[in-house]
């Protein structure tokens, strides 16, 4: 997954040490400033659930150290499917979750920032955002499930091996329509390099015809030949 960090101002920087979130999902740790912007992106297939637990820390100057945040800060989520989209645009408080389900396989680019509800400003600006994020099967309550329906150890396995059966296969069907997209990336490619190799030779034999006519044109003229 690429990973890519931005900030309210459009000025891309490269976020090394932020955890990659691959496979199902996967946990990170952002130290941010109100209202900068942090992005990255996620490969998920279509009709996958996410679900992103977080919360967010303001420094304490006296104390040296992270604290919980107060209530008047809050989260903006921003969330874009492959063709630009809009899932997801929502504010939240200093700690929760949020949800949204892919519409379309391929880069998913979530945008967190912190923002002050108050007119203050904040100890030196400095904030820290804790986020993990669970996709798939990996976002469901087994054990609610078996409370809520009085369903058997064998049962709610049974019910499990279905679900990460329809995981795999829209993991298989991800990966075919990346296969394909690579394939007419590729195709379009070699068309390209063919109709530029073919300009090439076109403009070269056009070059050498011309010159060869000048030439002999200036041997005419100074009677060479």
């Amino acid at each position: 997954m690429t990973v890519l960090v931005s900030n309210r101002y459009g000025l891309p920087l490269l976020l090394g040490q932020l955890l990659a979130l691959m496979g199902h999902g996967g946990a990170f740790y952002l130290e941010v400033r109100e209202l900068e912007e942090k992005c990255f992106i996620q490969e998920i297939p279509d009709g996958t659930v996410v679900i992103g637990n977080y919360k967010t820390e303001l420094y304490d100057p006296a104390m040296e150290k992270y604290q919980p945040s107060p209530q008047w800060i809050n989260l903006f989520v921003f969330v874009k499917d492959p063709e630009n989209k809009n899932l997801l645009a929502r504010q939240y408080g200093p700690q929760g979750s949020f949800t949204f389900t892919s519409q379309s396989p391929g880069e998913h680019q979530i945008c967190l920032h912190l923002e002050s509800i108050r007119f203050a400003l904040f100890y030196d600006g400095k904030l820290a955002i804790h986020l993990d994020m669970q996709l798939g099967e990996h976002t469901n309550d087994y054990a609610g499930f078996a409370a809520k329906d009085k369903l058997t150890q064998l049962h709610l396995r049974l019910q499990q091996l279905v679900e990460q059966v329809e995981l795999i296969q829209k993991e298989q069907e991800y990966q075919r329509w990346r296969e394909e997209r690579f394939r007419q990336t590729s195709e379009s490619t070699n068309q390209q390099v063919l109709w530029w190799s073919i300009l090439q030779t076109l403009i070269l034999v056009a070059t050498g015809v011309w010159q060869m006519r000048h030439l002999k044109s200036f041997f005419k003229a100074k009677k060479l030949v």
